[in-house]
């Protein structure tokens, strides 16, 4: 068999007896016998062919783009499954609010799958219905968001004046007018300040033996800090208190620390995977030690992202009753010395003053939840600020 043979892609096939073709054979051989030659067909010709013979149901589809008919659609969805929800509550007598919603959502996705299922596939009805059922959920989420922001802001901006920002209760009863929350924005801060000052170096360092060394001790330390983020707070207060039986604020700071250190730890090791390997390589390579390479690489770049994890951590436990309440107790009185004697913080002040009947004290509550509220906001905030400015420094989006 020559190579030209080979080369022609002939294959016989014996029709007398019907044998599968074992071998190619050359043009003297084809001669030989009642023999038909057949032409392989390449994969690719084939393929072109099933290409053109496909009908219109293979070709994309733009299906994330808002045309006339799915404003229609959806406008169809909403007044029908109106009409029926506002025709259910009549016949049947249901009330409430919620009960609405929730009817109005089930029923709208129903009648909307349905609606575009008639004129499209089964595909495209089930992407229109996750997007719908994606939007939903999202504005159902920040409405909740707005809705409890607006109830709190309601609630305690009238209370809410500058002098309630630089009194404390020393000279205030609970039905007499004035009194502030001085007290409890100090006991607060250094509460909060003094558990940062301890979480924050012991949850990075920890973070970076997590997952910089990896030592052998790595995987049980792991397990620890994952447990300890799923610690109830109040657990935390119990421990400090069974171990110092009096209230001051150093032992509200120890009670929040515990609970800052696995959400600094977790988001601390998270950001310092997104650091480039690269990085780690080129310092490895110039022969700098390991700990150098911490030290002047790794650190400096995720500082943006460990700053963030800080200002979590921080969030997480600025609102905590439980823990604060068993070591601190609550005072009326300006207490500047976290070492000794009862410290108020704005989450014991609201929680006493949101238990009495006095319609006053229920107002000052409000206007310390309305404080707790932006102080978080605003810590938040700054997380997503300084978030940025490091995952724009990284080249990230």
């Amino acid at each position: 068999m020559t190579s030209a043979d080979i080369s022609s892609g002939e294959v016989l096939t014996d029709e007398a007896s019907g044998a599968v073709p074992t071998m190619l054979r050359g043009p003297a051989t084809a001669r030989k016998g009642p023999r038909r030659r057949r032409r392989v067909h390449s994969v690719t010709s084939e393929v072109v062919a099933d290409i053109q013979d496909s009908d219109d149901d293979d070709s994309p589809r733009s299906v994330g783009r808002t045309t006339s008919a799915v404003v229609v659609e959806y406008t169809l969805a909403t007044l029908t499954a109106v009409n029926l929800v506002v025709a259910l509550r009549m016949l049947l007598d249901w009330g409430g609010l919620l009960s609405f919603v929730v009817l109005f959502l089930v029923s709208f996705i129903c009648f909307h799958y349905a609606l575009v299922r008639q004129s499209s596939t089964k595909e495209l009805a089930a992407d229109r219905m996750t997007t719908t059922l994606i939007w939903v959920i999202g504005a159902l989420v920040v409405a909740s968001l707005m809705w409890i922001f607006g109830f709190v802001a309601l609630k305690g901006v009238k209370q809410l004046r500058p002098g309630f920002l630089v009194r404390d209760m020393r000279t205030a009863g609970p039905n007499t007018p004035g009194g502030g929350v001085l007290h409890s924005m100090v006991g607060s801060f250094e509460q909060v300040g003094i558990a940062a000052a301890f979480a924050i170096p012991v949850s990075i360092l920890t973070a970076v033996y997590l997952h910089e060394l990896e030592g052998r001790m790595a995987r049980a330390i792991r397990f620890i800090v994952e447990g300890l983020a799923g610690l109830p707070s109040i657990v935390a207060g119990l421990l400090i208190f069974s171990i110092w039986p009096r209230y001051a604020g150093i032992h509200a700071a120890e009670a929040l620390a515990i609970l800052m250190i696995p959400t600094v730890t977790r988001t601390s090791e998270e950001i310092l995977r997104t650091v480039p390997d690269s990085l780690r390589e080129a310092a490895l390579a110039l022969g700098a030690p390991q700990w150098r390479v911490v030290t002047r690489v790794v650190l400096p770049t995720a500082k943006s992202g460990l700053l963030t994890a800080s200002i979590l951590g921080i969030a997480r436990a600025i609102g905590e009753t439980a823990p604060v309440l068993l070591t601190a107790f609550d005072s009326k009185f300006m207490n500047k010395n976290p070492l000794k004697e009862p410290q108020s913080s704005l989450p014991t002040f609201a929680y006493g003053n949101i238990r009495t009947q006095s319609v006053l004290q229920n107002d000052r509550a409000w206007a310390a939840a309305l404080l707790l509220l932006l102080f978080v906001l605003v810590l938040f905030t700054m997380a997503r600020w300084i978030g940025a400015r490091g995952a724009k420094r990284l080249g990230r989006n």
